[in-house]
């Protein structure tokens, strides 16, 4: 089983979460969408969407986190031999956290120097490849465009408030069911669980914790106990936890400074 995924994607964190906590080993290929790896030719023929994480195992291909997460849970099963009824609660809430989108509040919680650094260095990424592979030039093409809109819709004070709004919505729905229970569906730890911690560390990511986490006391005293969790500190305090996060962004700032001034796409 294969997995491409990178630390700074939330997806890619909510499905490595669940592979931890199932203790299924996998092989592991980091492809950082930040300096356009998931652009890469070889990658975006798989993968037209560029989107992370993608999930192999054998000829069967999974690209969006909760069908990973979902048949991860059903191959744990599988290889544990038990039979396990289905929980509709699990997969409610799983659908729940799928259906807020975390990419333009990350967006417009990142600093606007940052934000255009980046976003120029990947519209040249995309023009590279588009050299480099004519056959997929259509498809680049259409990459290209998507970049300019999401810029576009970032100037929307709308967007920002929008997004804002669901996630304060999710997370008071978080609050009244964690005054029930001990997560998120229950007593137990659940793939809904994988799904939403990912969520809680990019709010402290983008320093948030005091307006979305500090101030509902549930999700705090719940945000404190998955962090004891070894899957959080494999999969997110191992890059993100204190001084670690800078480290981090300083790689990747580094890396597309050197590839920007010796023109490197």
């Amino acid at each position: 089983m294969q997995l491409y995924h990178h630390p700074y994607s939330l997806d890619s964190q909510k499905v490595r979460i669940a592979l931890e906590e199932k203790g299924i080993d996998y092989t592991s290929y980091h492809v950082n969408p930040l300096t356009g790896k998931n652009m890469n030719v070889t990658f975006f023929r798989m993968n037209p969407s560029a989107k992370l994480p993608v999930f192999q195992n054998g000829a069967h291909v999974i690209f969006r986190a909760i069908d990973i997460i979902q048949y991860i849970d059903r191959l744990a099963v599988h290889l544990s031999g038990e039979i396990q009824p289905v929980n509709t609660e699990v997969l409610q809430w799983m659908q729940k956290v799928d259906g807020w989108n975390p990419k333009m509040f990350t967006l417009t919680h990142t600093p606007l120097k940052y934000r255009a650094f980046v976003s120029k260095f990947i519209r040249r990424v995309l023009i590279a490849r588009m050299a480099e592979a004519p056959d997929l030039a259509s498809m680049y093409h259409v990459k290209l465009r998507d970049g300019y809109e999401t810029e576009d819709r970032l100037k929307d004070p709308e967007t920002m408030r929008q997004s804002e709004e669901e996630l304060s919505k999710l997370l008071d729905d978080v609050e009244a069911q964690l005054n029930k229970t001990k997560y998120l569906a229950g007593d137990e730890f659940s793939p809904a669980d994988s799904m939403f911690i990912p969520i809680l560390a990019r709010i402290a990511l983008l320093d948030l914790h005091e307006e979305y986490i500090s101030s509902r006391p549930r999700v705090l005293e719940y945000h404190t106990l998955v962090k004891q969790r070894p899957s959080y500190k494999v999969v997110i305090g191992k890059y993100f936890n204190g001084w670690k996060k800078y480290h981090t962004l300083f790689r990747t700032s580094f890396f597309l400074c050197v590839r920007t001034l010796f023109r490197k796409y």
